[in-house]
């Protein structure tokens, strides 16, 4: 048989003119390629929006904030007696411990104080003895009528002020051994000494601040979380603490939630009356309230420092079943 001129034109369109199942894949595969970058398209934009979501529920719904701070106590050294410092054993930042001698106030005038009250109680011991011995005397005699009973109660009421005067010689004394005594500044806690600037021959004066210690065993972290966070926060919650200086995470756990904070609108005026403030602003901020967390432990190599920046992650417990 012989081709047509419309036969040839159509085997030279179509190479494969054989009809059947390979042309049919090659059709669904070409569909398949020119849908591939949409599918791809899809899933990434199905991904993205699976992980924005997550991200969003992490920053606004996990109680976290970056406004944390590293707190200790700082006990303060105020002399109890005045005098000039004739020891100074610490330097700045030094690491002491409980009981540690940290400086001496000149004890010359406390030491003949001690000897001034001792020679004083014993010369009222001296004084009452003999008081004693004239009322019992006194009282023999007037058993046997050899004295009037006046006498008796005379002798006996000065054998009582002489008692009394021994006790408040004694007391005169412990004072004056007390005050020897805290002539020895001591530590009280284990610590470091912070912005020490006494130094040796200056004079102190009673309960003036002399030597701060911060004290080593009481370091916290105050976390400052806004109060839409405080309903996912409980006692006992596991805390993560990033510094804003060190790589490693120190441990703790909630201690505590404050239960005040200072409220402007809550001072009186000098009438007594609330002083509002009249000013209202469309953005209402959240308060932020402080949350104590209980330092567990902390990397080697991390020091803390009062007043360090942190950044606080409270871990919620898991679910119970």
């Amino acid at each position: 048989m012989l081709a047509t001129p419309k036969t040839r034109e159509r085997e030279v369109q179509d190479p494969d003119p054989m009809p059947g199942p390979g042309k049919q894949r090659r059709r669904i595969r070409d569909w398949l390629l020119g849908a591939l970058p949409v599918l791809l398209t899809l899933v990434s934009v199905a991904v993205a929006m699976t992980l924005g979501r997550a991200m969003w529920r992490a920053y606004m719904e996990t109680p976290w904030t970056r406004d944390g701070t590293v707190r200790a106590y700082v006990v303060t050294m105020a002399p109890e007696v005045s005098g000039r410092i004739v020891e100074l054993r610490v330097t700045d930042n030094q690491f002491v411990h409980r009981g540690d001698l940290l400086m001496v106030i000149d004890p010359t005038d406390y030491q003949i104080a001690v000897s001034r009250t001792t020679a004083a109680l014993r010369e009222a011991q001296f004084d009452a003895g003999n008081a004693a011995s004239l009322a019992q005397r006194r009282d023999s005699l007037a058993k046997v009528d050899a004295v009037p009973f006046e006498q008796v109660e005379t002798y006996g009421n000065a054998a009582a002020v002489a008692q009394v005067q021994v006790q408040q010689a004694a007391a005169n004394l412990r004072q004056a051994r007390t005050n020897l005594q805290r002539t020895e500044i001591r530590s009280p806690v284990n610590g470091w000494v912070t912005n020490l600037l006494v130094q040796r021959e200056d004079f102190a004066t009673v309960g003036q601040n002399e030597i701060s210690l911060v004290d080593a065993d009481s370091f916290w972290v105050d976390a400052y979380f806004e109060e839409t966070k405080l309903g996912s926060i409980h006692v006992l919650d596991n805390a993560t603490v990033q510094l804003l200086g060190y790589a490693p995470i120190v441990r703790g756990h909630v201690e505590s939630i404050s239960r005040g904070i200072y409220v402007a609108n809550a001072q009186q005026s000098q009438q007594g009356l609330a002083n509002v403030n009249p000013i209202f602003t469309w953005v209402r901020l959240a308060q932020r309230v402080p949350v104590r967390i209980h330092v567990d432990k902390v990397p080697q190599g991390v020091q803390l420092v009062a007043g360090m920046t942190a950044t606080v992650h409270i871990e919620r417990p898991p679910t119970a079943p």
